[in-house]
């Protein structure tokens, strides 16, 4: 029987292995929304599929679902979006956080992107700022402004669900990195304790997990587990201690791997940068600018 309580809906989680990504299909009756789709790509031969994003949409026809919007948790560092891809098939809007204004201006630098690329999020059909809620049938989807790992980032909370993206991992694994452009270890740590204070039944949905080889990949944690067990700021740990501990990992962090093709694509909404007179499309190497 499809799932019809609003306040508890349905989530299908899909695991990418190769970027540790999750991406959830939250649905209630026929209603229903797409968080963080993953395209494909190798890096290797910058080939890019969709058999990821695929397996979402056959979850999507077999159970009768309609989407009503696709949504980014924040444009990510360490995997290329299929919201392009799944907006063409789905006809559904693609929706983040206004902060994504901002990233597009640094990243337009970065890449030499020039006039050709407007910084100011029109990529996406919407922006949303802090307490903005959307309708998917009998889903209320509400935005809860997240920064700290980057400015755009945002957590949905859906009834007693919320999809935090990078802002928690895993209690065993901790937080997100906050040496991004516009990160804050400071404002992330403000984003952890506004998650922690919705009600303790709320599940946590990831967007990431990296799992050391004795468990499995993990989607999701309760708000105790995270409170008490969180490797960085679980027991009550003090801001100015968790802002010591996050800048002194970061330090030692590498780029992440996908960084330079996901950026490209992920603050034009999930889309491949525009063919060329030659009719292929190509992605920038800007050199020495980042690290």
């Amino acid at each position: 029987m499809p799932q019809i309580d609003p306040s508890h809906p349905a989530v299908e989680s899909f695991f990418h292995p190769d970027t540790g990504t999750w991406t959830h299909v939250v649905h209630v009756g026929e209603a229903a929304v797409i968080i963080d789709p993953v395209l494909d790509y190798d890096a290797a031969s910058a080939r890019t599929s969709t058999a990821s994003a695929d397996a979402v949409l056959a979850c999507v026809r077999d159970r009768g679902l309609d989407v009503a919007w696709i949504l980014e948790t924040h444009a990510h560092a360490d995997h290329l979006s299929a919201a392009g891809y799944l907006h063409d098939r789905l006809h559904a809007p693609v929706a983040i956080g206004r902060g994504i204004v901002s990233v597009q201006a640094h990243f337009k630098q970065v890449f030499g992107l020039g006039d050709a690329f407007p910084a100011d999020g029109s990529q996406f059909d919407r922006l949303l700022d802090d307490g903005d809620v959307l309708r998917a049938g009998s889903l209320a989807v509400r935005a809860l402004a997240t920064p700290g790992h980057t400015r755009d980032s945002l957590t949905y909370v859906i009834g007693d669900a919320a999809f935090i993206g990078d802002t928690l991992f895993a209690p065993d694994l901790g937080t997100a990195r906050c040496d991004f452009p516009g990160g804050d270890a400071a404002e992330l740590f403000a984003s952890i304790r506004r998650i922690l204070t919705l009600p303790t039944a709320t599940r946590l949905f990831l967007c990431h997990d990296y799992p050391p080889p004795s468990r499995a990949p993990s989607r999701e944690a309760t708000i105790a587990c995270e409170a008490q067990e969180n490797v960085h700021v679980g027991g009550g740990v003090a801001e100015a201690d968790f802002v010591a501990r996050r800048g002194a990992r970061d330090a030692t962090l590498p780029v992440p791997r996908l960084l330079l093709p996901a950026l490209q694509v992920n603050i034009r909404g999930g889309r491949l940068p525009p063919v060329e007179a030659d009719g292929h499309r190509y992605l920038r190497l800007p050199l020495n600018r980042i690290g």
